[in-house]
């Protein structure tokens, strides 16, 4: 069972509310302010990928009248406190006489915080902020977006600011003259509009319990996100009373002379996964020197076609291990070799374990031959040549800015990862994650891929936040893993 939480509409989302609280300012206040610390504390984590919140930043609130001005009235008032010499330049849209009572109240507790540091004003400063909370608009707006506010929002979107932050979705939605925001922080629940907006840009859950005390009519949504327990079942202590066969058998098809790397990516992933044993079938020419920078894995070498690919004659070398596996990854640094193409197809058409497919192996023929579970994982254009040509079992992990697995009529999104990912290995890297989690729990390919997705985007925030989204390689996505799985619990 995948832990993932229901992404509703908007209509869904104020039901969901209403049944929680009722309408009680008494018991959305508690709430009101956790959203606030934990809009503050995510915006401060991913300000690490800057190099950390200065210690006098300055930061500009844009506050509606509703719950999300008070939300951002409250994760101001959370940095004032975190940070004792920044400043608060707060801009209170339809002004003091128009906020509604919890709103009211997190401008007084934000006012008695720092009074010193608060400065109420009618229009941003020219020289612009490190951060800006936009808490105008929540899921209630309704377009057209007035001129005025239009107008405001135009402003700031031109200013230079590090960073902006757009509480639950970016005010205005996608009409002209809304905000810009790069990152938007939905608070409690996920609401379907954020996930089309591209002025949304990156997007982060911020679990406030309501899946946990809410109402079980809402959990049929058929859009999931995936949250902190997902990645619970590999956590935690192993059986005393195993070893490396308890944690499956990965097989690993791939390489070529003209992309060796990828493969071996793929290997050093899955030996991070905690499967117990991976052999990989590359050709033969590349053994030795894979064999020096991963003596952990077992390295059959394969007869090369003159291009450098697998050649059909070696097939057998697989076939005869092919008991002895528990999952079978094909297709990092494969190449389009006609010869090459037609060996995959072959291998996947005849194994009856569990298959993951990735790069090159991603095609229609390939991706529909033979009857074993299966995982798909192509980028935009290699989805592209599978859609609507892949079995109806398959699991498909559609990469992208959000990535989502879809599987059985359901989508499970993950907002983790980000700008990081965005060059040549990442996804070998996740081939080989999700393959090595596969072969542990091969009855279970869905679960795989979640975890797999999910531990991968961690990391890469990890090593983002750890060294910036620029000066890093992917292979440092590895050296993160650990420490993911090892956080405490919220």
């Amino acid at each position: 069972m995948v832990v993932a939480y229901p992404i509703l509409t908007c209509d869904a989302a104020g039901k969901l509310e209403a049944a929680l609280f009722g309408g009680d300012e008494a018991r959305e206040w508690p709430a009101m302010q956790q959203a606030g610390r934990a809009v503050a504390d995510a915006v401060l984590d991913d300000f690490k990928e800057l190099g950390g919140f200065p210690r006098a930043g300055r930061v500009l609130v844009l506050a509606g009248k509703g719950h999300n001005g008070g939300d951002a009235l409250l994760a101001a008032k959370r940095i004032v406190e975190t940070y004792p010499e920044a400043r608060i330049d707060l801009i209170l849209v339809f002004g003091a006489k128009a906020l509604r009572p919890l709103a009211l109240r997190a401008w007084r507790d934000l006012a008695q915080a720092a009074p010193e540091r608060v400065d109420w004003v009618r229009k941003p400063a020219s020289q612009g902020y490190d951060l800006v909370l936009d808490g105008v608009f929540g899921f209630q707006f309704r377009p057209p977006l007035d001129a005025r506010v239009a107008g405001l929002l135009t402003v700031v979107n031109a200013l230079p600011i590090r960073l902006r932050a757009a509480v639950d979705l970016p005010s205005g939605g996608d009409e002209a003259g809304a905000f810009l925001a790069d990152f938007t922080y939905a608070t409690g629940v996920v609401k379907t509009p954020v996930l089309s907006l591209r002025n949304a840009g990156r997007l982060r859950y911020l679990d406030l319990g309501f899946w946990r005390h809410g109402d079980g009519a809402f959990a049929s949504s058929p859009e999931r996100v995936l949250v902190s327990g997902t990645l619970d079942p590999l956590r935690g202590l192993r059986p005393p009373h195993s070893d490396k066969r308890t944690y499956g058998h990965l097989f690993v098809v791939g390489g070529s002379r003209n992309y060796p790397g990828a493969v071996l990516m793929s290997v050093l992933a899955a030996l991070r996964s905690g499967v117990g044993l991976v052999t990989a079938f590359v050709p033969e020419s590349l053994v030795t020197t894979f064999a020096a920078r991963a003596p952990e894995a077992m390295w059959v070498g394969w007869p090369e076609t003159p291009g450098g690919g697998l050649a059909l004659e070696g097939s057998h070398l697989l076939h005869e291990r092919i008991a002895r596996a528990s999952a079978l990854l094909v297709g990092p640094g494969l190449g389009r070799e006609p010869e090459t193409l037609v060996l995959a197809k072959d291998l996947v058409a005849s194994v009856s374990v569990p298959l993951m497919l990735d790069a090159d192996a991603l095609q229609p023929d390939i991706v529909t031959a033979g009857h074993a579970p299966r995982i798909l994982t192509p980028h935009a254009g290699e989805l592209a040549r599978i859609e609507g040509k892949t079995t109806a079992d398959s699991v498909i992990v559609r990469k992208g800015p959000v990535t989502r697995i879809d599987h059985g009529g359901i989508s499970y999104h993950s907002f983790f990862g980000g700008p990081v990912l965005a060059r040549g290995g990442s996804g070998d890297v996740l081939a080989g994650l999700i393959g090595g989690l596969l072969a542990q729990t091969p009855a279970d390919p869905l679960g795989a891929a979640c975890r797999g997705v999910m531990w991968h985007g961690q990391a890469a925030d990890a090593l983002a936040r750890s060294q910036g989204p620029v000066a890093v390689q992917t292979t440092q996505l590895l050296d993160h893993l650990a420490a993911v799985l090892r956080k405490a619990p919220a």
